[in-house]
């Protein structure tokens, strides 16, 4: 029998969990935080139990929504619970059960040892008779962010990440009381809960927002960062305020936002898609994110990608557009390679005859005769890659069938997206379901033939159309319930590429960051940030994705143009200087001064790469905002801290940044690139600010502050 008064503990010396079981058995996390810390003012109320489930005919299992929800459903209580160790990892696993419809969820909690990150997810069985029409079921819900004194509440701020094409990665932040106002006036209302909602839509996991959202308290700094690892538009997060505390909410898809259903027949279970969320006591977001950046590092597959860090240079941004021939492939080739790229990748139009619509006949991956028209065809360009010393890449958009095109007619129509029996056709595109045999034998042989046959050794997997809600496969299948099935397929046959093909790397884009979520990015060795072509907009993309991607797996464009200034050549490349180098433009054209800062700037980016993926982001101005002047963006190891620092206009030519992680310490800086710049800097050790000047804008330059060896040590 469950103690009413016990008190679950787990953790380690980084991140302590403690979980109550109420009178009824039900268990309710109290506190997250740090091991025997002091948390001012009474502990917050945590109303919210740890299962959230919705089912058709039982209402909320315990949700919480309204008092009235409570006797709509029976009761998940504790029966349940065991601590056990997967290597580093630790693991709490805490099982509850409904008597009445027979339902057990399972509650499984993951930390990395000395890392406050909390891995969740629920797995849920049906033990009883009769089937169990599943409407939403939470990957992780607590009501212990902040509250029990008000100032607590009344000092917390939102953050959530609008993430729109040509425009990633934009943080906005405001009051909690924004969406949470205290209601009560005389009266305390003790039910409900008032709340800011962000949700996914469509088939892109990070299309209007990013997967991601954060609580900071603007005095302590205390903060709190989660993120749904969910590789589809299937996902939801509120957070809000329920009986005077602060309360997160982390969701896959659901039937209110996104029409998903989930029959659970008796025997069956359910999985949901998994989220983290980091936590600093202190230091605000850059900590949390600090946090997040270590998880995703130890979370992902390993790969040799993260740590060579070699530069790319592709033939689209602000270059041949989608248009290739050997004769324009050709010249560029050679350039690229002078410029020091070590991998060439063929960007769209490769497949497709120059005077026909290849959007509406892509599928079957067939390089163009008229395109390359040479005896060896597409070969004698990818044969200069490898003689010119760099590896080569093709672009694909696995997941399109051109509606007019051969591949449309020779699979089955279960092989494709359907609703109401029909094929789901978007901008001349059919999308393949890849829970389909065929689909995924048909992709197989695709990606075999060009790795193993052709010898590429880099693909970047495009998506640009957004297929709507989903799929069914069959006439009961809610359409988002056929998307989740489809989204864990791609999952697995990307896992099973890299199985055969384990050298292979892969970048993730969807018309640049419409796919950024770390269910992709724990498998797939890069990022498209952005599809964003002026080199002065990209700035505040390039610095805000580290928040989302780690910066050895972030790719951010570098296009310099033959009309561009220096000033903007050196931009354009600082650009990238801190991330993975997507080198691109019209390298052919450019004037010797202007060829000489991209061959500048791609031997400082090999200088320092060894350190990227050991280091840490931070925002000395803040989080970027989408108009701001100034931007900085700092990657720092315990030794070295790397900063690259955008003017893109205004008066001001001098800017202070706040470094509070070299406070006190005597460093020594330097100018990286431009070598050439006129970038000056003061480091003033006892309020760790660092003042720059930069006397042109826009103009851009790499800085290194380098501790002195007994600092260091």
């Amino acid at each position: 029998m469950t103690d009413p008064h016990e008190t679950i503990r787990w953790g380690h010396r980084a991140l302590e969990l403690e979980i109550t079981l109420g009178e009824h058995g039900t268990p309710r996390l109290v506190r997250i935080g740090t091991p025997g810390e002091d948390v001012a003012g009474p502990r917050p109320g945590a109303p919210l139990p740890l299962v959230e489930v919705t089912t058709a005919a039982h209402g909320r299992h315990w949700s919480g929504r309204h008092l009235v929800d409570t006797a709509l459903g029976a009761q998940l209580r504790h029966r349940s619970h065991r601590s056990t160790r997967d290597g580093e990892w630790h693991v709490l696993t805490v099982e509850l059960h409904d008597p009445q419809t027979g339902l057990t969820a399972e509650a499984v909690y993951r930390s990395l040892d000395g890392l406050p990150v909390l891995r969740s997810e629920v797995l849920l069985r049906n033990e009883g008779t009769r089937t169990l029409h599943l409407e939403s079921v939470g990957s992780f819900v607590t009501g212990c962010l902040a509250g029990g004194a008000p100032e607590a509440l009344e000092s917390a701020d939102l953050l959530w990440a609008e993430n729109d094409w040509f425009a990633e990665f934009r943080w906005q932040r405001g009051p909690l009381r924004a969406s949470s106002p205290a209601r009560g006036g005389r009266f305390h209302l003790r039910a409900g809960r008032s709340a800011h909602v962000v949700a996914g839509q469509g088939a892109w996991s990070s299309c209007g927002h990013l997967p991601m959202g954060g609580l900071t308290d603007r005095g302590s700094g205390r903060t709190w960062l989660w993120q749904i690892e969910h590789n589809g538009g299937g996902w939801r997060w509120e957070c809000g305020v329920r009986d005077d505390s602060a309360y997160v909410a982390l969701h896959g898809p659901n039937d209110a936002a996104h029409g998903w259903r989930h029959p659970l027949e008796p025997g069956a279970g359910f999985r949901t898609v998994p989220v983290a969320l980091a936590f600093a006591a202190d230091g605000g977001p850059d900590r949390a994110f600090a946090a997040l950046t270590r998880y995703r590092r130890a979370t992902r597959r390993p790969h040799p990608d993260h740590h060579r860090l070699p530069v790319v240079f592709n033939d689209y941004m602000n270059c041949l557009m989608g248009d290739p021939t050997t004769a324009r492939l050709l010249p560029l080739v050679d350039a690229a390679a002078d410029a020091g790229a070590e991998y060439f990748v063929i960007d769209a139009g490769w497949y497709a005859d120059e005077s026909e619509n290849w959007w509406e006949t892509v599928g079957a991956w067939e390089p163009s005769g008229s395109r390359f028209p040479g005896p060896d065809g597409i070969h004698e360009v990818l044969a200069r890659i490898r003689e010119r010393g760099m590896l080569p890449g093709l672009w694909l958009e696995p997941e399109a069938v051109g509606a007019a095109g051969p591949v449309a007619d020779s699979l089955p129509q279960e092989a494709f997206f359907r609703r109401d029996g029909q094929r789901v056709q978007e901008s001349g595109h059919y999308h393949l379901d890849l829970r389909h045999p065929a689909a995924r034998a048909h992709l197989d042989g695709v990606v075999d033939r060009l790795v193993g046959e052709w010898g590429v050794g880099y693909l970047k997997l495009d998506h640009n159309t957004d297929p709507g809600s989903g799929t069914s496969a069959h006439p009961g299948e809610a359409p988002a319930a056929g998307l989740l099935g489809h989204n864990r397929a791609q999952l697995a046959w990307l896992d099973g590429i890299l199985d055969r093909h384990p050298e292979l790397v892969i970048e993730n884009c969807a018309s640049g960051g419409m796919r950024t979520d770390h269910a992709l990015l724990s498998r797939l060795q890069l990022q498209s940030t952005s599809d964003q072509q002026d080199l002065l907009l990209y700035p505040p993309i390039a610095a805000a994705a580290p928040t989302a991607v780690t910066p050895e797996q972030g790719a951010v464009w570098a296009y310099p143009q033959p009309g561009d200034t220096l000033d903007e050549v050196a931009l354009t490349m600082a650009n990238a200087l801190l991330g993975r180098v997507h080198l691109s433009g019209r390298l052919t054209e450019l004037e010797p001064e202007a060829r000489d800062l991209v061959h500048e700037a791609v031997t400082v980016h090999k200088s320092v790469r060894a350190d990227l993926p050991h280091a840490l982001p931070a925002w000395p101005l803040g989080l970027p905002g989408w108009e701001d002047a100034w931007i900085a963006l700092a990657l720092h190891t315990p030794t070295t801290t790397y900063l690259t620092v955008w003017r893109r206009h205004g008066e001001d030519s001098v800017r202070e940044l706040d470094l509070p992680h070299l406070l006190g310490a005597e460093v020594r800086t330097e100018v990286l690139y431009p070598a050439a710049g006129r970038a000056t800097t003061t480091w003033h050790p006892d309020t760790a600010h660092l003042t720059v000047t930069l006397p042109t804008a826009p103009s851009a330059a790499l800085l290194r502050l380098t501790r002195s060896p007994a600092e260091g040590s």
